[in-house]
């Protein structure tokens, strides 16, 4: 008896971090070349995805930063009107883990107000740079969170404990090998290499069943190489038909359901 959903014999989480400009307004906030990076996302990046994954028949999440609804909200409004989830991501990319207490719970406070000003209540989070602590959990909890996507443990989904106590939520699990951004961004890779990359880990995992987290960055894979490349994963990914393609919150309350 397998995990997934019948018909399915492996699960292909794919996810965009949708982070536009906003960790450049406070790293370099003088830098109009820096800042003009990001926004290559709504402008371009994104109308460019959400087409890819209208033909490809997917539905997926963006992780979203409060800085990128209150700057792009038209663009936040493409991606509902497209069917796919939003979910949070902190207010500027901060670092979490490297705030104050009280800078961490106003950042909080400020990335679901700018959430919910464009109809969202989030059901998960993704923590920028995966720097994720006590206080996070704590405030997914206080805030009525279903799930996380932070740790590194696991290829499956699974039901996140914290000092061996159950949290309630669920975590989808994520790994830096399976992030566009070191690879196109840091390393300068190009998409056949990132590609020699990706394919193998899908067919292992998918041989063996599991699931395969693939994080991407909107003005990082929507350059016009990168995501032909993307397309040709994902493509290939379904031509067998048994692969599940769920947005976060479908994979998280299927992992509910099967693990309480």
């Amino acid at each position: 008896m397998g995990f997934w959903p019948k018909g399915y014999k492996s699960c292909f989480f794919l996810s965009f971090d949708y982070d536009a400009s906003s960790a450049e307004t406070w790293k370099t906030p003088d830098d109009l070349s820096s800042l003009s990076k990001g926004r290559y996302a709504p402008r371009v990046a994104i109308p460019r995805i959400l087409d890819l994954l209208d033909r490809l028949e997917i539905k997926t999440t963006f992780f979203t930063p409060g800085w990128t609804c209150d700057n792009h909200p038209d663009s936040l409004a493409d991606i509902l009107s497209h069917g796919h989830e939003v979910a949070a991501h902190s207010y500027a990319h901060e670092k979490m883990t490297e705030l104050s207490a009280e800078k961490e719970a106003e950042v909080w406070e400020k990335s679901m107000a700018a959430l919910e000003r464009v109809g969202v209540k989030p059901q998960g989070y993704r923590a920028p740079y995966w720097m994720f602590g006590e206080r996070s959990i704590n405030h997914m909890k206080r805030l009525g969170f279903k799930y996380s996507s932070n740790m590194m443990d696991e290829d499956m989904p699974y039901m996140l404990e914290h000092k061996g106590k159950p949290t309630g939520l669920v975590e989808l699990p994520v790994e830096w090998l399976l992030d566009d951004w070191p690879h196109f961004e840091m390393d300068r890779m190009g998409p056949e290499e990132v590609y020699k990359l990706w394919k193998p880990e899908w067919e292992g995992l998918h041989g063996l069943g599991r699931c395969f987290g693939l994080t991407c960055h909107p003005e990082c894979i929507g350059r016009v190489s990168r995501i032909k490349m993307l397309e040709r994963l994902v493509s290939e990914a379904k031509e067998g038909g048994d692969v599940w393609f769920p947005m976060g919150k479908e994979l998280s309350d299927w992992t509910r359901k099967k693990l309480k």
